[in-house]
């Protein structure tokens, strides 16, 4: 993996891992399309923990006061948020890996994405504030964000429109997205790395400026992610990224139908 390469892959894990546009199936695509080769896992760990850092930077004021009072209402919804995508990425794992790379899936899965975000920006004064999230929402935003294991469905899309869906107001439901977003990166990187360190996967020969320089990248340009993100939501504008991703799918399906030359 070149200098290039990493700085590439760390800006789209830092802008899309954030913005509704979906980090996955914006690596698959620049994979095709660029030649780049899949990253090694210790590489995807490294960027993810600068995604990871990024978010601990913008919320650490939430997260010292979890770390301070753990025993508390916000830590078991969570818990209970966490719970649909631990058992749908345990029973989906072989299929995400291997099933749902092609050009035609990674067309609708984006094209869903848009009419999420549309529909999003649809919901207009929800009463429900953080304090009033009960265990019942967290569940249901829960299973929204077991649907973006996928890639070409954002996470922070649907887990947004499933806090939306619940009466949550845009502020509380950004934050609960970004607070199980820590969780979902966090509980990826370290399987990953036990992977790894189980000798399951062979170790990266990727060197460590490359590793450095995607972690940089994924680190800064996460930051302004997430702070334009909370903008846009409380703005309504989600729907900008619809007209993006649905461009996207666009592009793609032209590709598989007509020049055949990446996405088959």
């Amino acid at each position: 993996m070149s200098i290039l390469e990493a700085i590439i892959l760390g800006i789209v894990q830092g802008i899309a891992e954030f913005l509704p546009i979906s980090s996955s199936g914006h690596l698959v695509v620049l994979q095709r399309v660029f030649g780049i080769e899949e990253p090694a896992l210790t590489f995807d760990i490294i960027v993810h923990v600068g995604s990871l850092l990024a978010i601990v930077i913008v919320f650490w004021r939430d997260i010292w006061a979890l770390i301070k009072k753990p025993f508390q209402k916000m830590t078991g919804l969570l818990i209970v948020g966490t719970i649909p995508v631990v058992v749908a990425g345990f029973l989906l794992r072989n299929a995400i890996e291997n099933y749902f790379r092609t050009g035609i899936w990674l067309a609708a899965a984006f094209t869903v994405t848009g009419f999420i975000l549309l529909l999003a920006d649809k919901f207009k004064r929800l009463p429900k504030e953080e304090k009033d999230i009960t265990y019942v929402d967290a569940l249901i935003v829960g299973f929204f964000q077991a649907l973006a294991l996928p890639p070409g469905i954002s996470r922070s899309g649907t887990t947004i429109m499933g806090g939306l869906s619940r009466g949550i107001n845009r502020e509380a439901a950004a934050k609960f997205s970004f607070m199980l977003a820590i969780i979902a990166i966090a509980g990826a990187g370290t399987l990953e790395l036990i992977q790894v360190l189980r000798g399951e996967v062979p170790p990266s020969n990727i060197g460590f400026p490359q590793m450095a320089i995607g972690f940089i990248a994924s680190f800064v340009v996460g930051i302004f992610a997430i702070k334009l993100l909370l903008k846009l939501i409380k703005a309504a504008k989600l729907r900008y990224f619809s007209y993006y991703v649905w461009v996207l799918a666009a592009l793609i399906l032209l590709d598989t139908w007509v020049t055949n030359r990446f996405f088959n």
